[in-house]
């Protein structure tokens, strides 16, 4: 079984009940496998990273394994705007879509998936080419001061690492969804005078596990979500909050990505 998220933001689960932890979200597009049922509860393995979660059944839309193969070869293509607008054809209702939301099957101004026809007029990208490097913190800026928020993948709440995934896939490049997992990917720099804008800089705790990541910026500056997306100082320590004066992430690895 598979299905797609037809809604604009659907809440994934650590455990199948509506009070179990927030862990990630599914923005309108997304796509996933479905593992297990358990009443009114699925598990479902989602396409882009393989992140594995519980969502409620009556939020989402049963797909077919073709239009899932479908969805998974075709070009990929995302909303690039915080929010905008998209309308069920058949019923003419619409309803909002935030930045970062795939457009499944998407051709002149349309998404289809089976049955179920959408208009969308906004703009958007190709998220299947990967775009130029400096361009990682103009995406990031979109972002800034969006709350802080554990599982979060949109601008009206977002965490540390869904911050990270969302800007490099809008940018056209995959990261898996938490932060130790995305430390795993690309390569690793040295020294902090190594890092470019765009650079992913990853903190461990006081047990040396891998707890948060951010964007490196020009100037000794990083863009990370805290409390909210906020641009802070940054440096061979780790990162040093302008409000606070004090360090409150101590430096473990930076990785060059693209």
């Amino acid at each position: 079984m598979y299905g797609i998220c037809n809604l604009s933001i659907v809440p994934c689960r650590k455990e199948p009940a509506d009070k179990s932890e927030m862990v990630t979200q599914l923005l309108f597009g997304d796509n996933f496998q479905v593992l297990e049922t358990l009443g009114s509860w699925c598990k479902i393995k989602i396409a882009y990273d393989n992140y594995e979660c519980w969502i409620d059944r009556k939020q989402f839309l049963p797909i077919n394994s073709h239009t899932f193969d479908k969805l998974n070869s075709s070009d990929s293509f995302c909303t690039d705007e915080i929010i905008q607008v998209i309308t069920n054809i058949k019923t003419s209702q619409f309803f909002p879509i935030v930045l970062g939301s795939s457009l499944p099957c998407f051709d002149a101004g349309e998404c289809v998936v089976e049955k179920e026809n959408y208009t969308y007029d906004g703009s958007f990208v190709n998220c299947g080419v990967p775009s130029l490097k400096e361009d990682i913190v103009e995406m990031a800026l979109m972002y800034l001061h969006a709350p802080y928020l554990w599982g979060g993948k949109s601008p009206f709440g977002i965490d540390c690492s869904g911050l990270t995934q969302m800007v490099y896939k809008l940018n056209g490049t995959k990261l898996f969804r938490d932060a130790y997992q995305q430390a795993e990917q690309g390569e690793t720099l040295s020294f902090v005078e190594e890092a470019e804008p765009g650079d992913l800089a990853f903190f461990d705790n006081d047990e040396g596990r891998i707890v948060h990541v951010g964007i490196v910026m020009n100037n000794n500056k990083i863009i990370h979500a805290s409390g909210k997306v906020r641009i802070d100082g940054f440096d061979h320590q780790g990162i040093f909050n302008n409000e606070g004066k004090d360090y409150t992430h101590r430096l473990r690895l930076l990785k060059r990505i693209i």
